[in-house]
């Protein structure tokens, strides 16, 4: 009985203390993209912009999008829910529309974005060809809790440059067809383009990536990040 007793109260130890397993693929997506109200929340402000615009003018349309974007954030602050999504989607609808206010020109609503876009492939692609792929250190940080022995597996490193490269270019596609567009003067299909091209090519590479580590985890026993 004492030994039964001992054994009780033994802590219990063993690998799956220091491994936990991953999250599944559609926990990730949806801690990523905010769930599906996230994704429609973080849409809606672009959405009140695009028809505003067509139906009146552009300055009730920067006025209608901001506003709603504001709405957005104080429910959720108020509801004491995570913000993140409705903070960078605020972010992301102000600068736009203080430069189209302050240029007159409705596609201006759109130009940060292609910006940050561009910005964001050409760094994907470098970080890949110097060997320090974006996907896996956003991997480490927020999968693999901080950790970054990824780097020491070559076929890891492998597979997160692959990965950069599908996602440097994936965006840089997608962010040419809106620069297309807005040089083009055609601010309806801008905004229509802005909505098509935003979430449904992120989800699609965020399951590629989750999927693609995943299989590689399994694969390789030795492998340094957890796997489930």
């Amino acid at each position: 009985m004492t030994t039964g007793q001992h054994r009780a109260a033994q802590p219990e130890t063993g690998p799956q203390d220091d491994d936990e397993p991953l999250p599944t693929i559609a926990e990730q997506m949806a801690d990523q993209l905010g769930g599906w109200r996230g994704l429609v929340e973080s849409s809606i402000p672009v959405v009140v912009f695009v028809l505003a615009n067509i139906i009146g003018e552009l300055r009730p349309a920067v006025i209608a999008s901001v506003s709603v974007a504001v709405l957005i954030a104080g429910v959720r602050l108020a509801q004491r829910r995570p913000i993140r999504h409705a903070v960078n989607g605020l972010f992301g609808v102000g600068v736009g529309a203080a430069i189209a206010w302050r240029t007159g020109d409705e596609r201006d609503f759109y130009l940060p974005g292609i910006l940050y876009g561009i910005g964001y492939g050409v760094a994907l692609l470098i970080s890949a060809a110097i060997r320090q792929p974006l996907v896996g250190w956003i991997w480490s940080v927020l999968v693999a809790k901080g950790r970054s022995e990824w780097r020491a597996d070559p076929k890891l490193v492998r597979t997160f440059t692959q990965l950069t490269v599908l996602w440097g270019v994936v965006w840089l596609a997608k962010v040419g067809v809106q620069a297309g567009l807005y040089l083009a003067h055609q601010d309806t299909a801008l905004g229509v383009a802005r909505l098509a091209l935003g979430y449904p090519p992120y989800a699609l590479l965020l399951l590629i990536t989750v999927w693609t580590v995943r299989r590689v985890t399994r694969e390789s026993p030795s492998a340094p990040l957890p796997s489930a």
